[in-house]
């Protein structure tokens, strides 16, 4: 088959080292039980070993030579098995998914089913990917993953660390995030000009997060906009057209950072403001 050319509109770095992809692949253990959504397979160097692994997996991929290239290698089976006949197929045998990862229903790829997501994700699109993941995080109990080196590091970040921040503090309030391992440049085809981590996210005993969490995002979004400066300062902003009752700027929280509030800190602060708007 003919190869597939790494695109540069698509931010398409092809993972070459098998040993790496199957590490990868063998993250989505920590959830078993459950199918797996692969975001962006590529030409499946990843995909070889998750549909290996005794559950359902699809792929969703917005590359169309991609699409055709993996169509031809596996046929209408994700365990490679072709189909004898067109009568043999059904809609749900098509586990190939050409489609934009950031437009599609989460809700109809497993019909409702919960799942894992996971992927080698392209860089310049992997915040958006976990924002989205957010979005479905009833649906989401594990996600696994390479990305940026720097951008695993700030959702891994603990408060006190330069590193903490917007990512850190949205994906922590609902899943555990944990750096596996640091990926060389090197293993891939093209290598990227930074280096790639592996991480895993799992789900956290939250139900109930204790304050509105669209308004725990923007506030979130508001004072790490202006890190350096204390919430007393940064909070102003959201009550440009408003003064917040006496008093509210002296609270002790106030005289912190964003980044030295931890997740609990963070739904205090938005249960203060709440209560002002």
């Amino acid at each position: 088959m003919r190869q597939v050319k790494p695109k540069k509109n698509l931010g398409q770095h092809f993972l070459t080292d098998l040993g790496v992809a199957r590490r990868i692949a063998d993250t989505v253990d920590a959830c078993p039980d459950i199918p797996v959504l692969e975001v962006g397979p590529g030409m499946g160097v990843l995909t070889q070993y998750l549909v290996a692994k005794p559950r359902e997996v699809k792929v969703v991929e917005i590359d169309r030579e991609s699409v055709a290239y993996l169509r031809e290698k596996y046929g209408n089976d994700a365990k490679g098995k072709k189909k004898e006949s067109l009568e043999e197929t059904s809609p749900d045998d098509d586990w190939i998914i050409s489609a934009d990862f950031l437009r599609m229903d989460l809700n109809e790829v497993f019909k409702g089913r919960n799942f894992v997501l996971t992927g080698n994700y392209p860089y310049d699109i992997s915040s958006q990917i976990f924002f989205k993941m957010l979005d479905n995080k009833d649906l989401i109990p594990c996600c696994t993953g390479m990305i940026q080196r720097e951008v695993a590091l700030r959702m891994a970040a603990a408060p006190g660390n330069k590193q903490y921040g917007i990512l850190s503090v949205l994906m922590q309030a609902w899943y555990d995030v944990e750096y596996l391992f640091t990926v060389d440049e090197t293993v891939f085809n093209p290598p990227p000009k930074v280096k790639s981590a592996v991480i895993r996210m799992t789900r956290n005993d939250v139900t109930d997060l204790g304050c509105d969490w669209q308004l725990f995002r923007r506030i979130v979004k508001t004072v790490f906009n202006q890190r350096r400066k204390m919430l007393r300062v940064s909070l102003r902003q959201l009550f440009s057209d408003r003064q917040p009752a006496a008093g509210f700027y002296d609270h002790e929280i106030m005289t912190k950072r964003p980044e030295q509030l931890p997740i609990a800190q963070f739904v205090e602060l938005t249960n203060l403001v709440a209560a002002e708007l």
